[in-house]
């Protein structure tokens, strides 16, 4: 199983100027490979082209100071970024070309197999790499002992920052899923309410209105610097810094969540959603937006696949239309939120009705529990109660019991 661990790097002004002297020559070197691709009649293979990195060095003096792994990492991102664009392309976007990177579009170095290794030097790790040397590294969790290390990549954030993020192998086999899963959920993710299970929990969505608020007072203070002064530059770190901040705090609830998730249950069944589409559709796209939904989603699959869970993503499609007693659809606008069915009498918090309908189709598409059912008999107890009776507020005590074993991955 592949996993990406996450540290902070403190180096010194020296490595600093060393490190930032690498990544500008990575990519100089992504932006002549480019060139010479758009140059050419047929493009080559990527084989081909780290070929021609010897030659290269014999007249690019600064190639010679960065390993020969990173550079073929350099030139793996150039066809790593066109195959993207031929796929978004098949998919019937309209694309145009790759454009050069400018120096705040290219901020990180790869190693790859060799040229790194993590030391303890004088009490204190440390990560080696070639042709730059040893950079303190805050290592806030071990690395698992069964773990083997990949490849490491070292990044600048916009804050100005370093970090290294290695790819690990941990050469564990999954658990295997259970093949009558027991303790089963159904995820309902909305924006009033972040997540509403079909255990009658309702998840506050998190308030980040105070980061918001003071990330829009720094951008404003920024337009009204100079483009390129010194006063600007500093603003703009101050800027970056609320964008870091709001993003780790937003991580942070959704790794907590998920973690919670995929730990507690057998199954877990929640919406297939076009996430990025859905911002896209016009009116409250920024809502949308910040509730990142398809993040949640990727976290919550790849830790179900750690621990044994099953992940069941199934057709949103009518989930809050459809009536979870008898299956019999009712419109109702956004703004109503309790589901009332005009045929059986079944009466549920909107939210709710939609998690069993999920919990359902779930179960179903595992092959548990009896497709001639309705929903509620397939899923529901008969004394579970379907309104959101239980809120759940971020940061409250009770949502931190419920996380307190979660540990962001």
């Amino acid at each position: 199983m592949h996993y990406n661990y996450k540290y902070r790097l403190n180096p010194t002004e020296t490595l600093t100027e060393t490190l930032l002297h690498h990544v500008d020559t990575c990519r100089q070197l992504y932006n002549h490979v480019l060139y010479k691709l758009n140059e050419a009649d047929e493009i080559p293979a990527r084989y081909e082209v780290q070929g021609q990195l010897p030659d290269l060095k014999s007249w690019w003096d600064d190639l010679n100071d960065v390993h020969s792994k990173v550079l073929q990492m350099a030139v793996k991102r150039v066809y790593d970024n066109l195959s993207t664009l031929k796929a978004q392309k098949e998919n019937g976007r309209a694309v145009g070309m790759l454009k050069w990177k400018p120096p705040r579009e290219y901020r990180s170095l790869t190693y790859n197999q060799s040229g790194f290794k993590l030391k303890n030097t004088s009490g204190r790790p440390v990560l080696w790499v070639s042709k730059i040397g040893e950079i303190p590294i805050h290592l806030h969790r071990d690395i698992p002992e069964s773990a083997t290390i990949k490849q490491v990549t070292v990044k600048r954030e916009p804050t100005g920052e370093w970090y290294a993020t290695f790819g690990i192998d941990v050469g564990e086999n999954t658990p295997e899923k259970p093949e009558k899963p027991e303790q089963v959920v159904g995820i309902d993710v909305g924006i009033l309410k972040y997540a509403h299970d079909t255990d009658g929990y309702a998840i506050e969505s998190p308030d980040f209105s105070e980061e918001r608020e003071r990330l829009e007072r720094a951008q404003r203070d920024l337009s009204r610097k100079e483009h390129g002064s010194a006063n600007w530059e500093k603003q703009r770190r101050v800027v970056a810094e609320c964008h870091a901040d709001l993003k780790r705090k937003r991580r942070d609830f959704l790794h907590k969540l998920s973690n919670y998730y995929a730990r507690e249950y057998d199954l877990v069944a929640v919406e297939d959603l076009d996430a990025k589409g859905l911002v896209e559709l016009p009116g409250n796209s920024r809502n949308r937006a910040g509730a990142s939904w398809g993040t949640f989603l990727r976290m919550l699959e790849y830790k179900c696949g750690r621990e044994g869970t099953h992940f069941v993503a199934v057709d949103p499609k009518d989930t809050t239309k459809e009536c979870a007693s008898c299956g019999v659809k009712t419109d109702k606008p956004l703004w109503v939120r309790e589901h009332s069915c005009l045929s059986c009498g079944f009466e549920a918090d909107r939210d709710a009705n939609a998690a069993w309908n999920i919990l359902s189709r779930g179960l179903e598409e595992v092959g548990v529990g009896h497709s001639e059912s309705t929903p509620v008999e397939t899923a529901l107890p008969v004394d579970t109660s379907v309104s959101a009776k239980r809120v759940v507020e971020t940061g409250s005590p009770t949502l931190k019991e419920r996380t307190a074993s979660a540990v962001s991955e």
